[in-house]
């Protein structure tokens, strides 16, 4: 097995003799990548190749859509809150490769304007430079409700101003997703950063089951890290867990580390949801790394067995990768194709940019995950540059 070939501009080869794992049921034995696109994938009888191009032998290795990491604060010693710079999100890319994630929106928690603002340029000129890498930017708060705050700095918790909103929609050309709680929000804040083309999430919220469908009403696509910080499913008050589940539309992420819920409450969210359900990781500075310790929203966050919290046991994102939540949804009973899906074109499909990436499909960007039988990540092709590990 080859340890690295790198599709330039003009740069073909073809992948063989691998496990296809696309979340459909298609035959495919063969893809062909030619710079950083996907250019033809099958059944090698139906597609024709030219005698002289180099064909990579993955040995059996299963071969699937690079996953989509919808929400992502940090990993490998990094964190975009505390660095926001193109280095913090090329560490972040180069890390999100040993876990098969080959696409992610850089998510910035509560913090002040200015931050917000840089944060957001950031991310535009890094999807100028690698647009296959990063569709844009999660801003996850500001305009939270206190009482669902989570790990969040309180002080910075605020509402939005007529200002900032449209700061937000002249800028949603590099924002993809804002997190907010509706029942903080003046009227017509949803339907203006909706129009706007940005995915507004509902999340840190304690809005009844009426104000989140109403939200759904105004534009709201999806939630962020189901049944985490939000209003509970009750027997009489539903609450955004009940809107959810009762919607046909909402989307939401989900964090399948075992930490933030059980399993049992992930087969159930996919028993109802199904491909409106995504995984994400909520990963923070030890994802990748052994770190023990970290600071996030000016807090000390301890790292011990997998889990990430504060001293007071507030749940502080995760360590989990994206190759591990989809082993652990495998695991947890979900059929790996649906599980890979949730990992893949479900994400790409909650941003709107399932047309570039999310499955293995000619025209894609050429971003894939390569992994063995116990999901260790053997390698990855990212804009089409394949890198493979022993």
């Amino acid at each position: 097995m080859a340890a690295k070939a790198s599709a330039g501009e003009h740069v073909a080869y073809a992948l063989v003799n691998f496990k296809p794992l696309t979340g459909h049921c298609e035959p495919m034995d063969t893809v062909i990548i030619a710079g950083d696109r996907i250019l033809a994938a099958g059944l090698a009888a139906n597609i024709v190749m030219p005698d002289n191009l180099e064909r990579i032998d993955l040995q059996g290795l299963t071969l699937s859509p690079g996953f989509i990491d919808l929400q992502l604060n940090g990993c490998g010693g990094v964190l975009f809150n505390s660095d926001i710079t193109i280095d913090t999100l090329d560490t972040m890319h180069a890390i999100n490769l040993h876990s098969g994630c080959t696409a992610f929106l850089p998510t910035l928690i509560t913090c002040s304007d200015d931050d917000m603002q840089q944060a957001v340029a950031v991310v535009r000129q890094y999807r100028t430079m690698h647009p296959q890498r990063v569709p844009g930017i999660h801003l996850e708060g500001p305009y939270l409700n206190p009482e669902r705050k989570g790990i969040h700095d309180v002080d910075f918790i605020r509402r939005p101003t007529p200002e900032m909103i449209d700061y937000l929609c002249a800028n949603a050309d590099a924002i993809t997703m804002v997190t907010l709680a509706p029942e903080v929000c003046p009227e017509g804040t949803i339907e203006r950063l909706s129009s706007a083309g940005i995915v507004v999430s509902l999340g840190h919220t304690n809005a009844t089951c009426a104000q989140a469908k109403a939200a759904e009403t105004a534009g709201a696509s999806f939630a962020t890290h189901l049944h985490n910080a939000m209003s509970p499913l009750g027997s009489r008050e539903p609450g955004v867990v009940g809107a959810i589940f009762d919607s046909h539309r909402l989307g939401a992420g989900i964090i399948a580390d075992g930490h933030h819920l059980s399993w049992e409450n992930l087969r159930i969210a996919h028993r109802l949801m199904a491909d409106r359900l995504v995984l994400v990781t909520d990963a923070t500075t030890p994802a990748g790394t052994d770190m023990e310790t970290f600071a996030f929203a000016g807090q000390t966050i301890y790292h011990r067995d997998g889990m990430c919290s504060n001293v007071d046991g507030t749940l502080a994102g995760s360590a989990l990768t994206m190759i591990d939540a989809l082993a652990n949804s495998i695991r947890a009973g979900i059929e790996p194709r649906a599980a890979v899906r949730m990992a893949s074109i479900n994400a790409a499909k909650a941003i709107h940019v399932h047309q570039q990436m999310g499955s293995i499909t000619a025209g894609h960007f050429a971003n894939l995950a390569i992994f063995d039988d116990s999901f260790t990540v053997r390698g990855s092709v990212s804009g089409g540059e394949l890198k493979l590990h022993r």
